[in-house]
């Protein structure tokens, strides 16, 4: 005896919907108690991760090693000026950013002065200023032969005819 009916042309097909339908819930179920079972690994990876915090890499670079050498480009992270009162950040200005603050500085070192921290020594005064302490001090001219040569000697330069040896041409 055979399953098998000779009297019709096909053969009959004995998979029945319970069967499949029960392997695709079985199937979702045991995917949902996977992803489950992962997010309560992970949560507890995570804490684990927390609560071990790896000790202070001695080799790592700070933020400010990590910039790129001097001169920057403009929009590089870094870019500006050391000032009197620091630093003065100008990433995203314009380009005659930097010109400009350091014509504040210049003006304000030229109309101010400027006097080292470390020592408290004048490192660079006003002009006018610099003139009336220099005259105060009643300097007093050289006169004399030596005087006459190094006068004269200032005003000759090399020219080609000596092919630089000796100082042959006199300014006008």
């Amino acid at each position: 005896m055979t399953p098998a009916d000779f009297d019709k042309a096909y053969e009959e097909n004995e998979i029945s919907l319970r069967g499949i339908i029960g392997f695709g819930v079985g199937l979702f179920l045991l995917i949902v108690i996977t992803f489950v079972l992962m997010h309560f690994f992970l949560k507890g990876m995570y804490e684990v991760n927390a609560e071990m915090a790896p000790p202070a890499n001695p080799m790592q670079m700070t933020q400010k090693e990590q910039l790129p050498p001097e001169p920057r480009l403009q929009s590089a992270p870094g870019f500006g000026v050391q000032g009197p009162n620091g630093w003065v950040n100008l990433e995203l200005r314009e380009p005659q950013a930097e010109y400009r603050e350091l014509v504040k500085i210049w003006n304000d070192v030229l109309k101010n002065g400027k006097k080292d921290k470390a020592s408290g020594i004048v490192t660079v005064m006003p002009i006018d200023e610099a003139k009336a302490k220099f005259l105060a001090s009643a300097p007093k001219a050289k006169s004399g032969a030596d005087a006459e040569k190094v006068a004269a000697d200032s005003r000759m330069f090399y020219s080609d005819a000596s092919s630089g040896r000796t100082a042959s041409e006199t300014r006008r």
